[in-house]
């Protein structure tokens, strides 16, 4: 009965043939884009601005690059001022004695944070704001408001505050 033995390549075949490898692999290692060049390097950095052709995840991941707070509310269930009160209030983590007004959530998304120490800056995204009734146009534009507002103060504290949203 025959004998087979497996062949062993040289030391430097071995290593010829695993070059390829392992440039591919450093490569795979090597973010697509330097951190100078982020997604975010032609967005102003104190907006509130359409989603538009921004994914969340893609937005998140450059938040992760830059070290800035990501926060992140599908309000795609809420149908009134109150559900989407609750909904930012459950999702951005919002303490408990969060007065669920747009007074107590300008509050939340300045003063405490500024308190707490330096900030090393926010991207907020705020997903399927809800067109209803009783959400209605006026409704919308004050919620944006809020987070306008809320970039302009982080702004003259030169902290970079991006909101990016969408509409139901």
């Amino acid at each position: 009965m025959p004998t087979f033995h497996a062949l062993r390549p040289s030391a430097a075949e071995d290593f010829a043939f695993n070059e390829p490898l392992k440039e591919r692999a450093a490569e795979m290692d090597t973010p697509l884009r330097p951190d100078d060049e982020n997604l975010l390097r032609n967005v102003r950095p104190n907006i509130v601005q359409s989603i538009r052709a921004f994914r969340v995840h893609d937005l998140q991941e450059t938040a992760r690059q830059l070290g800035h707070h990501f926060l992140y509310a599908n309000l795609a269930h809420a149908q009134t001022k109150q559900d989407v009160l609750d909904l930012l209030a459950q999702q951005f983590l919002f303490p408990a004695h969060f007065g669920k007004n747009f007074d107590a959530l300008y509050d939340c998304m300045t003063d405490p944070l500024h308190k707490a120490g330096p900030q090393p800056g926010f991207v907020v995204v705020l997903e399927q704001i809800p067109a209803t009734a009783k959400f209605d146009k006026e409704a919308r534009e004050q919620l944006l408001d809020i987070f306008r507002d809320a970039a302009e103060y982080w702004g003259e504290r030169r902290i970079a505050f991006r909101c990016f949203y969408s509409f139901l």
